[in-house]
């Protein structure tokens, strides 16, 4: 009796299928295309606003040498042109000044609010408590619902209290505020990575004779630095982009850069050359942040992703 041998379906060649892999490969990168065009097109105008006169700007002109023709006008305002950068300008001095602030405010702000984070994240991730009827995950929860409360609301209160402790207009307050507002997204970001670390490792170093500081700084932090990384990194970005605080908070001694952005009016309207070249300038740093360090922030970012 002849035995019954069956034969497999012929499976589709890679030929057949090279179709179908291109028009999903073509619909992809045009998606990735687009997408990469409307996140990069308002910094795209604001760059070429920089270099138009009025009458261009109002006219939408988008295209240099093909619209219009650039000109110095926002940076000469500034005096950061080539004409008048090496000449005495108070607006460039006061530019200067508040370059200066948005850096020491947000620099300070972060580190701040990395070592408070970091140190509250690892007591989370460690430790057990319980306050009231909340647990570790209703704690860290509850931190992150910060978040969620409009600044508006705080206004009158940061007022009052900054008043009497004479924080208006200056870095100190300003440090201190910032701290706040970003310390929930650090706890919530350091958190996860402290997670992803083992625990045998910290019980290993007490073992051989570590206290629990010994352990969290020789073995945890060196490990979560990534993170720590991309925790300060994101912080020192929401925190130049504030604007509110900077604004309720101060006045002349301690304004930052968004807050030079937004009072360029004048009796005449808005200086549109001249609000573009102040951004420009100050979108720059945080443009060259996410070039060279873009691998620690996907690092950092993406430690606690996979467990």
């Amino acid at each position: 009796m002849a035995a019954h041998v069956e034969i497999p379906a012929k499976q589709p060649s890679l030929w057949s299928r090279r179709p179908q892999f291109m028009t999903k490969s073509l619909l992809i990168y045009a998606a990735l295309v687009f997408w990469a065009f409307v996140s990069l097109f308002p910094i795209y105008w604001t760059i070429t606003t920089s270099f138009k006169t009025a009458v261009n700007v109002t006219q939408g002109h988008l295209i240099p040498f093909v619209d219009f023709t650039p000109d110095w006008k926002g940076w000469r305002s500034l005096g950061l042109s080539p004409d008048t950068i090496f000449a005495q300008s108070t607006v460039r001095d006061e530019f200067v000044r508040r370059f200066i602030n948005s850096i020491v405010a947000s620099a300070g702000a972060s580190f701040l609010a990395v070592v408070i984070g970091s140190l509250a994240a690892y007591g989370l991730s460690r430790f057990s408590y319980k306050f009231l009827w909340m647990k570790n995950k209703d704690i860290s929860f509850f931190f992150l619902s910060q978040l969620i409360l409009p600044p508006v609301v705080l206004a009158m209160p940061f007022l009052v209290l900054y008043k009497h402790l004479m924080l208006l207009d200056t870095l100190v307050g300003l440090i201190l505020v910032y701290t706040l507002m970003v310390l929930p997204i650090v706890i919530w970001i350091m958190r996860d990575q402290f997670d992803t670390i083992p625990v045998e490792l910290e019980q290993a170093a007490l073992v051989d004779g570590c206290s629990i500081w010994g352990a969290f700084l020789r073995i945890v932090l060196p490990i979560a630095l990534p993170g720590m990384v991309a925790a300060f990194i994101l912080s020192v970005i929401l925190c130049w982009n504030e604007y509110f605080f900077a604004a309720l908070l101060t006045s002349s001694n301690a304004k930052t850069l968004p807050v030079m952005v937004a009072s360029q009016t004048g009796s005449q309207g808005i200086n549109w050359w001249s609000m573009a070249a102040i951004a420009t300038a100050a979108i720059m740093p945080l443009v060259l942040v996410g070039i060279f360090l873009e691998r620690y922030i996907v690092k950092g970012l993406t430690a606690g992703a996979v467990k």
